[in-house]
């Protein structure tokens, strides 16, 4: 993906820390953030919370910063919310170069239908590519059109997208097809019929 314009964000250095402050900046429609790497000392920031918070629902965002005049192109690394109102608290943001190779978890995402009377478990929600900073992809498809039960999808079977290397065991298991078991209830209506089955046939 590229840095298209809506991904351009005005971020404010913040000089103070500290829960009461963050709390403070949440509650001015800010996000709490620290810009790291590439041997730079940290750099905490206020970012506009609506406009950042759309753009991190995708996973590995990559924002363009201005901070103070200066650019700095970088990915979200950790999105840490409130685990009951799901509001952003802090945001972690490594800064990567243009051409970059970097280490991203990419979402796998499941396309077509199973033969009939199978069900798909998709044992891999993510699978690790090593990929240019600013080509970063949205998912990865995995088809299981037509798959028979027992059949297996390794990372090492999937179609990557152009440019991207696989980082993850190519073993690593992503889709497995298989038949859904017979619940006991079900089982129990089946025995059921059958004896209903063979009483009616005695007492004929």
């Amino acid at each position: 993906m590229s840095t298209e314009p809506d991904h351009k964000v005005i971020a404010e250095v913040r000089e103070n820390f500290g829960k009461g402050f963050a709390r403070r900046l949440r509650a001015a429609g800010k996000i709490p953030a620290v810009i790291y790497g590439h041997g730079t000392a940290p750099v905490h920031v206020a970012l506009p919370g609506h406009q950042v918070a759309l753009l991190v629902r995708r996973a590995n965002a990559l924002l363009e910063l201005d901070v103070d005049g200066a650019s700095h192109l970088t990915l979200v690394k950790d999105v840490q919310k409130d685990p009951v109102r799901q509001i952003i608290e802090h945001i972690d943001l490594l800064v990567v170069k243009k051409g970059e190779k970097i280490l991203v978890d990419v979402p796998v995402t499941v396309t077509g239908e199973s033969a009939a009377g199978t069900i798909v478990n998709l044992d891999a929600t993510s699978v690790s590519l090593e990929v240019e900073a600013t080509h970063i992809p949205e998912h990865v498809e995995v088809s299981v059109e037509g798959l028979e039960e027992g059949t297996h999808v390794t990372a090492a079977e999937l179609t990557l997208p152009k440019g991207a290397t696989l980082a993850a065991d190519p073993e690593l298991l992503i889709v497995a097809v298989s038949t859904p078991a017979v619940s006991s209830d079900e089982d129990e209506a089946a025995e059921g019929a059958d004896e209903a089955e063979a009483e009616a046939e005695a007492a004929e």
